[in-house]
């Protein structure tokens, strides 16, 4: 088997959640088996509910344009499992993945082999290695072996138990705190902090976006016992500004960006990006991540911060695409915008709404499409708030809405979209096979000149994006 089936034989919490699985004195003893590969280079710890992945992004890039090799460590991916572990987002070459590949599986397993032959062990007793932590300890060695300079280390869940949490990061940064994964972090905001504040370490600078008081003193009192010097962005933050523009001759996100603009005590003079990545919200992400690494690398100069956050970029956070094959004598041959966006809770999907209004609402940039009818494309993990998704897509008042499910990886529950959706008073059409919603959907949108949004989950993005690779858009009738 090859090394990712390899690593399906393990438990995977991101395909089957399941409680107390994760304990760090697990990855401790992964890492000192192979030399403790997360201390051979400088890192940044990200967490948060939200915006951890953009955040993770912008700070690589800002360090990459500093001149720093620099190991990027995030999750899901989209589209190909290497996403996960990346210089700066741009694949490793593959004699780096393979050797270190090699080397763990030949470890591991003859570890494994012999804790089943009640050899002592080196790994703790009673517990089972788990999917992620294996991948996690890929990303340590693939680092190790390409000789980064710097890297950045997404959280993947929560924060104090996550495998991520044996590095030794110049900063901890912890984004927006929502109530999310519940079940597992906490049913409060300020326990599910408790557990972002897991991250925070010993003398070591934690940055925290803005957040209610009370969440804000459960960082506070983890970074005095830790003796950790705090800074949240909202005190360091004096003025932000965002405007949304298009260039039409530029191909990248079919010339949409956004000018952000922010001043802050920590830089000489203001900071202004023409970014690719869209939204309110990635505006306040690139403020953090500036912050981040101007606390941690004080020499990355303010023109390599403004040109590192002007290159990043994400798949399926509000990704402007079009897509040509799908033409009608209705439109005109006419391409259609299609916008792809992995948001998934309610603050992060009325977010969404916002941008989308922005640029193709009546007084949006896309002045061409400013009339146009607007279409959804939707689909949830069975564990988000759909009700609550719900209320805010019916404010939307979008002229048609196709539900689907994921396939795979996350399980949903397309029944039960359906109930909310119906008791929210949104007229949908269910197509649970998510290539003949995609193909509807599309072909939809083209017949009525609209722009379609597809959104509620990044399997979802991920799911779309696998299908437009293998061309499965049809012309439409």
């Amino acid at each position: 088997m090859n090394f990712q089936e390899w690593l399906d034989t393990f438990l995977n919490f991101e395909k089957l959640p399941q409680k107390n699985i994760f304990w760090l004195d697990m990855m401790e003893s992964l890492a000192k088996l192979f030399g403790n590969p997360e201390q051979a280079y400088p890192c940044v710890h990200i967490a948060g509910s939200k915006g951890k992945g953009s955040v993770s992004r912008m700070v690589s890039s800002i360090l990459s344009e500093a001149g720093m090799k620099t190991g990027l460590y995030t999750s899901p991916h989209i589209l190909d499992f290497y996403e996960r572990v990346t210089q700066n987002g741009i694949p490793f070459p593959d004699e780096i993945y393979e050797k270190c590949a090699d080397e763990m599986r030949e470890k591991i397993d003859s570890v494994l082999h012999n804790a089943e032959k009640n050899t002592k062990s080196p790994l703790p007793k009673g517990r089972s290695v788990t999917w992620f932590e294996l991948v996690t300890l890929y990303a340590f060695l693939c680092f190790r072996e390409a000789k980064v300079d710097a890297s950045v280390f997404e959280v993947g869940l929560g924060g104090r138990l996550d495998a991520t949490n044996i590095v030794r990061p110049k900063i901890c940064v912890i984004n927006t705190i929502e109530l999310e994964h519940t079940e597992f972090l906490g049913d409060t905001l300020e326990k599910i902090a408790a557990e972002k504040a897991g991250i925070i370490k010993e003398r070591t600078s934690v940055l925290c976006a803005a957040c209610p008081p009370s969440v804000r003193e459960v960082f506070r009192k983890k970074a005095a016992e830790m003796s950790a010097p705090i800074f949240f962005a909202d005190d360091l933050l004096e003025k932000i500004d965002f405007s949304y523009g298009r260039d039409e001759s530029e191909s990248k996100r079919n010339g949409f960006f956004m000018t952000t603009e922010f001043s802050s005590k920590i830089f000489s003079r203001p900071i202004k990006a023409k970014m690719r990545l869209l939204g309110e919200v990635q505006a306040k992400n690139a403020f953090l991540a500036a912050a981040a690494v101007r606390l941690a690398f004080p020499k990355i100069t303010e023109s390599q911060i403004e040109r590192g956050l002007e290159r990043a970029a994400l798949r399926a956070r509000f990704e402007i695409m079009t897509f040509p094959k799908v033409e009608s004598h209705e439109n005109g041959g006419a391409k259609t915008f299609f916008v792809l966006d992995g948001a998934h809770t309610v603050s992060s999907i009325r977010g969404t709404l916002e941008t989308f209004n922005s640029i193709f609402g009546e007084s949006g940039v896309a002045k061409s499409h400013s009339e146009n009818p607007a279409h959804l494309l939707f689909a949830c993990a069975a564990d988000k708030d759909i009700e609550g998704i719900a209320k805010i897509l019916k404010e939307a008042r979008f002229q048609k809405v196709t539900l689907t499910s994921l396939n795979g990886a996350k399980k949903s529950d397309p029944k039960k979209c359906a109930e909310a959706f119906k008791n929210a008073g949104i007229e949908f059409t269910l197509e649970e096979n998510i290539e003949s919603a995609l193909d509807f959907a599309l072909s939809s949108a083209a017949k009525e000149n609209a722009v379609l949004l597809a959104t509620g989950s990044f399997y979802l993005a991920a799911e779309i994006l696998s299908l437009s690779q293998g061309g499965f858009v049809k012309q439409s009738p």
